[in-house]
């Protein structure tokens, strides 16, 4: 046994002196990247994304500007892994071009944050070449290239560090994609965002997390959003809703009529505002649209009984808004979108009903009638003439002589005057 233990000691004193050793090389390699003192030329290449994350990996980092604003710095290795760019596989140098050595030379200094973020704008139209066109032509893109500060780039939607990918294999949107995309927008439009918060599309995306509820991206579009306030984006914004309101899929979900569009289309409504789209989409009209109704971002279950539509009392109210003049019978002529069947409107399907039959058979016995008295005229027309009897000669005709006779009669005949002057 103490055979052992000398053994023993021997190899620990061992193992504990190399380990004092190797901390000791380990510390004084990294002295001189802290001192800032001079790199050796391996050293002067670009860093790796782990020697970029020796510095940036430390909380509470900002960077500074001149009129006040800062930006964070700060970046969790394991958030950047799971990012669009890092799945990619993309080195921080790949963005950061100006970076050549490590430590790197103090950032220069901008006015803002703004000015700073805008730097970085042709760096991301390198990849997303088409994502940038379409924002050029968007409202966002106009705003930015007249100058309005409050114009969002492309690091205000989408943290290059820690940006998940929202789509999935097959495009469409992820559920947290679709749950993020209203926080995003909520940092511009936050009034917007609290009326949405409260509708029944907000509360299927915040609080459900519901995928068949509309995101913003859903009916603004993402790069390509155009400005809601247009003549051309209200005529077309049936359309717009028709997208998720057509799909059987989805509204039988919820016991909803995908009739929407074409019952709408088919109203006085409906029809003028087809019209105007294809003949002059960008002249105002004063005729209702899907919205107008129903509201934009504050849109309420239609049993909803402040708003609800199916409230007889909030439809007159929203009727009255283009019809001050609706008595309280004026909104009994609307059906809801649907079209009348025995269960949902029977008086308006029987009626319909009767007058599919009625007035075939109407028009069906005219036609025959029509028809049967050309026939006959037509049959009387091909009918051969009676032909005369030849006169004898020496003798005219009962109508010959009966005309001499009157004749002969008037001539032979004299006046009473003319006997008595006689």
């Amino acid at each position: 046994m103490k055979s052992q233990t000398r053994f023993l000691k021997p190899v620990l004193i061992f193992l504990g002196a190399m380990t004092f050793v190797l901390t000791l090389l380990l510390v004084s390699s990294e002295t001189p990247l802290a001192a800032g003192k001079s790199l050796s030329p391996e050293q002067d290449a670009p860093p790796s994304n782990a020697e970029c994350l020796l510095c940036h990996e430390k909380t509470d980092q900002v960077l500074s500007f001149s009129n006040g604003d800062t930006v964070s710095i700060t970046i969790r290795p394991g958030d950047y892994g799971k990012s669009a760019h890092g799945l990619e596989l993309m080195t921080c140098v790949s963005c950061h071009s100006d970076i050549t050595g490590y430590p790197h030379p103090e950032v220069a200094a901008k006015d803002s944050r703004k000015a700073y973020s805008a730097s970085y704008l042709g760096i991301c139209r390198d990849c997303h070449g088409e994502q940038a066109s379409q924002l050029n032509d968007s409202i966002h893109g106009e705003a930015l290239a007249t100058g309005n500060e409050n114009a969002p780039l492309c690091t205000d939607c989408h943290n290059p560090h820690s940006q998940q990918p929202v789509r999935d294999e097959k495009g469409g949107l992820t559920l947290s994609g679709r749950h993020e995309i209203p926080q995003t927008c909520a940092r511009c439009h936050s009034q917007i965002f609290d009326q949405y918060a409260q509708s029944v599309h907000g509360m299927g995306i915040v609080v459900e997390n519901n995928p068949d509820a509309p995101t913003c991206t859903d009916c603004h579009g993402v790069h390509q959003i155009v400005d809601p306030t247009t003549a051309r984006f209200r005529l077309q914004s049936p359309e717009m809703c028709s997208d998720c309101h057509t799909n059987e899929t989805v509204m039988a979900k919820y016991g909803l009529s995908t009739n929407v569009l074409n019952t709408y289309v088919s109203d006085f409504h409906g029809t003028t505002v087809t019209l105007f789209e294809k003949t002059s989409p960008d002249q105002p009209t004063n005729k209702a649209v899907c919205y107008d109704c129903h509201g934009v971002h504050d849109i309420r279950r239609t049993d909803d009984p402040e708003k609800g539509l199916q409230v007889k009392e909030n439809l007159l109210q929203t009727c009255k808004r283009c019809h001050p003049d609706a008595t309280a019978n004026f909104p009994d002529s609307w059906m809801s979108h649907y079209i009348p069947n025995p269960e949902r409107y029977p008086v308006v399907y029987y009626v319909n009903l009767f007058y599919k039959f009625f007035i075939p058979t109407v028009l069906g016995g005219m036609a025959v009638f029509v028809v049967s008295d050309f026939s006959r005229r037509m049959l009387e027309r091909r009918k051969k003439p009676v032909e005369k009897t030849p006169a004898v000669e020496g003798k005219g005709s009962a109508s010959q002589e009966s005309s001499e006779e009157g004749s002969t009669g008037a001539v032979g005949e004299s006046s009473p005057q003319e006997a008595r002057d006689e």
